[in-house]
């Protein structure tokens, strides 16, 4: 993944829950409860990140959550239509998320988690398709890891030595 230092008091960030879990750990004198809370955040201009807090209340977990998705924050390349710039597939453990470019007017086609990632980094048009594992946590993590190893025609022109117009033909 490439990580881009970036500052986030110049960000309006908004923050969405994506799942709230109650895990139990049993010990000598009974049951311990605590909750795990996995929280995205994101600019809606090209910034996205998850993190995910654990906590014995609720309100602590998500606070907790989206401290470590600002420190977990990947930037996105999109290109003029609000889309992204080329097809991927973003892995992360047995979850794998396909991302398609999409025309304008498409919207964002996406199951639950992916679209929350999607329009939280300020995707309009995509269309997703998620493969293998359906975790929440690992589906939202394929789907960042994806995002975040997009390339703009600039950057492959760049790195092949030729011209944006003959990497786009």
């Amino acid at each position: 993944m490439r990580r881009t230092i970036i500052d986030v008091s110049q960000l309006e960030l908004t923050e969405k829950v994506v799942t709230i879990k109650r895990v139990t750990k049993v010990v000598k004198g009974g049951r311990n409860m605590r909750f795990t809370a996995l929280v995205v955040v994101g600019d809606g201009n090209g910034h996205v990140g998850a993190g995910l807090g654990k906590a014995t209340e609720i309100p602590e977990a998500i606070r907790k959550g989206k401290e470590d998705a600002i420190k977990n924050l990947v930037s996105v390349a999109l290109d003029d239509k609000n889309s992204i710039t080329h097809d991927f597939i973003g892995k992360f453990g047995s979850a794998s998320v396909l991302l398609k470019r999409a025309p304008e007017g498409t919207g964002i086609i996406a199951g639950g988690p992916a679209r929350i990632v999607c329009e939280l980094a300020g995707i309009k048009n995509i269309r997703t398709k998620s493969l293998g594992s359906n975790n929440k946590q690992n589906v939202v993590l394929a789907t960042i890891a994806g995002l975040s190893q997009l390339k703009t025609p600039e950057e492959v022109a760049k790195n092949r030595g030729k011209s944006v117009e003959e990497i786009r033909a």
